[in-house]
């Protein structure tokens, strides 16, 4: 690659049974870590979601329930799967928004303790979408010059990103040569948590991003309204950022 890594990153991809981070589960999981000395290692995992998958997404990925019922829950795996991104950065294509906080929620269900904000994100979208507003069969064809032969597998789709970065490093020299750099310019905003649904304004407090208080700040918020807090609890939001609300709330009434 173009730039030279400080530590390792892991391109990943998840085959899921829908598109809500909050209450879909992941059927597939593939990772390919990239080590500092360019060395390339693949882990791809079955997985049995405990619910059944729809038809319109098995339409896509070609997973069935047949396919999964002797695979492991996610919470076998999930220790493998943390100690295999524990040291690395992570990166994908629309990572940001779907895979990391779908991932984050299936780590806080299998009571797995992994902190995956301390780490860079890359999302290869962005990238794209910034540059070249396209798909991922269309982004491989304009950088790379192929055509995706097995689309929607999570691990033609991780090996077809991790292409696609590598192509955008040579073509754009304005990205920046460290993760780092090109972590921040691969996201929209800076994020509290991993659905997006809270963000860090210019002066780090955590707002909210969404429905009548968007832009303000959380801690105001849940001072002024109380119930807001339970409203958040009780309804279909993502593990994660309810973490967040809380953590916000007991913070606050210790000061």
């Amino acid at each position: 690659m173009k730039i030279k890594l400080k530590k390792p990153i892991v391109f990943f991809d998840l085959e899921t049974t829908g598109i809500n981070p909050g209450s879909d589960r992941i059927v597939e999981i593939s990772l390919l870590k990239i080590f500092t000395n360019g060395k390339e290692e693949q882990k791809t995992y079955r997985v049995n979601p405990k619910m059944d998958i729809p038809e319109s997404a098995s339409d896509i990925h070609g997973i069935i329930n047949e396919d999964i019922k002797d695979a492991p829950e996610f919470k076998m795996i999930a220790n493998d799967l943390k100690a295999f991104i524990e040291d690395a950065d992570l990166a994908g294509f629309n990572s940001n928004k779907f895979d990391i906080p779908l991932l984050a929620e299936e780590f806080l269900r299998a009571e797995t303790e992994i902190d995956l904000k301390k780490r860079n994100f890359v999302d290869v979208q962005v990238l794209f979408m910034k540059k070249e507003p396209r798909t991922l069969t269309a982004a491989y064809k304009f950088y790379c010059n192929k055509e995706i032969q097995e689309a929607h597998t999570a691990e033609a789709d991780t090996k077809t990103t991790f292409e696609i970065f590598k192509a955008q490093l040579e073509r754009y020299d304005d990205l920046g040569e460290t993760i780092e750099e090109i972590s921040e310019f691969s996201s929209h905003n800076k994020n509290a948590d991993f659905a997006g649904r809270l963000i860090y304004d210019d002066n780090n407090n955590i707002c909210i991003n969404f429905g009548k208080y968007k832009g303000k700040k959380l801690e105001d918020i849940l001072k002024n309204d109380p119930g807001y807090y339970g409203w958040i609890q009780k309804g279909d939001f993502p593990l994660y950022t309810k973490k967040i609300f809380t953590e916000v709330l007991l913070k606050s009434k210790m000061k």
